[in-house]
């Protein structure tokens, strides 16, 4: 290499050649798409969100059923037994109760948790794109602002699920919810909703981010577009990464939501602790496991759908900005 040369075969007489002060040899990464509007990510991320969430709508209803315990007539743990049971009482349309719940809360709180993202990105990461930790902490902001929005839909999404549901719709359970247990039975999770998700987001983010840039330095052709199959495989690792890490606390999560409905336990407290108690004293420490199969089923191409579509949209929002700005210049 040059750099190993000896002084006996270096020539005083050739200088250098000077080279500008950004000039950097190796592979640049794919555009990070900044320069996009607040409103443009907002845009990406309700886009993404809602197609993620109403794609994989059956198997989230499956995971509840089997977390919910003593809400539905599922004993088994296993997925198979779970849809089985759901499409020989109630059909395929048992699948989707609470579908309405989804769509209007899957929308705003991803909105807000991608550009919440994108925005704390930027702040945290002083200009480095690898930078793994900024990613995690401005997951978890993300995670922390869009579960505010999230949450109230979420508690009505769960209890149209239940088997034998008392609730006639969306609207129905909101105004039942309000009278019979009051606005703070809408966060009754929220504390347990925010302590998973802060490390499930953190994990989510640093692996997608991590993987993708792996996945982007074995094939380096792939940097310059950044294809669908880089986001889709990063993704869906992240996903399915953070789903099984946070399987117990989502448990919990599901047992506050549907406290006292279908047979479910009502718990004074409120209490993570008190919740736990109680589900290891009724199906043992494997309850706190209890879903975790549809769960990674649900959250690894939800991620790989939810990611893909979010860049896309990015990338669409990028050129349409670009159009305008050579447009503006001519």
């Amino acid at each position: 290499m040059a750099t190993d040369a000896t002084p006996k075969f270096k020539k005083p007489d050739l200088l250098p050649v000077p080279q500008p002060p950004d000039f950097h040899p190796e592979i640049t990464v794919a555009p990070s798409h900044d320069g996009l509007h607040f409103w443009q990510f907002m845009i990406a991320g309700s886009i993404a969100g809602s197609v993620e969430h109403l794609a994989m709508f059956p198997v989230d209803t499956i995971k509840t059923r089997m977390q919910a315990l003593g809400s539905c007539p599922i004993k088994s743990a296993g997925v198979r037994q779970a849809l089985g049971s759901i499409l020989r009482t109630e059909g395929p349309a048992g699948l989707y109760r609470g579908i309405g719940a989804m769509g209007l809360g899957a929308g705003p709180a991803h909105a807000v948790y991608f550009s919440v993202y994108e925005f704390c990105k930027k702040a945290f990461s002083g200009g480095n794109p690898n930078n793994s930790a900024a990613h995690a902490v401005s997951g978890v902001c993300a995670t922390v602002a869009s579960d505010a929005v999230f949450t109230p839909m979420d508690v009505v999404k769960q209890r149209l699920q239940l088997s034998d549901s008392p609730y006639k719709g969306v609207l129905d359970c909101v105004t039942r919810v309000l009278r019979e247990e009051g606005f703070r039975a809408f966060y009754a999770s929220y504390r347990t909703t925010v302590l998973m998700n802060a490390p499930f987001t953190a994990v989510h983010f640093a692996t997608y981010e991590a993987t993708k840039r792996g996945l982007m330095e074995i094939s380096p052709e792939s940097a310059s577009d950044e294809r669908l199959v880089v986001h889709a495989t990063a993704g869906a690792a992240a996903g399915a990464l953070g789903a099984a890490i946070t399987t117990p606390l989502d448990v919990v999560k599901t047992q506050l939501q549907c406290q006292g409905v279908c047979g479910c336990d009502r718990f004074i407290s409120g209490s993570i602790s008190d919740v736990i108690r109680t589900i290891v004293k009724k199906d043992g420490y494997s309850g706190l496991t209890r879903g975790w199969m549809p769960r990674m089923l649900f959250h690894a191409p939800a991620a790989a759908i939810c990611w893909s579509t979010y860049e896309a949209g990015k990338s669409f929002f990028q050129e349409l900005n670009t159009g305008s700005n050579s447009n503006s210049t001519t």
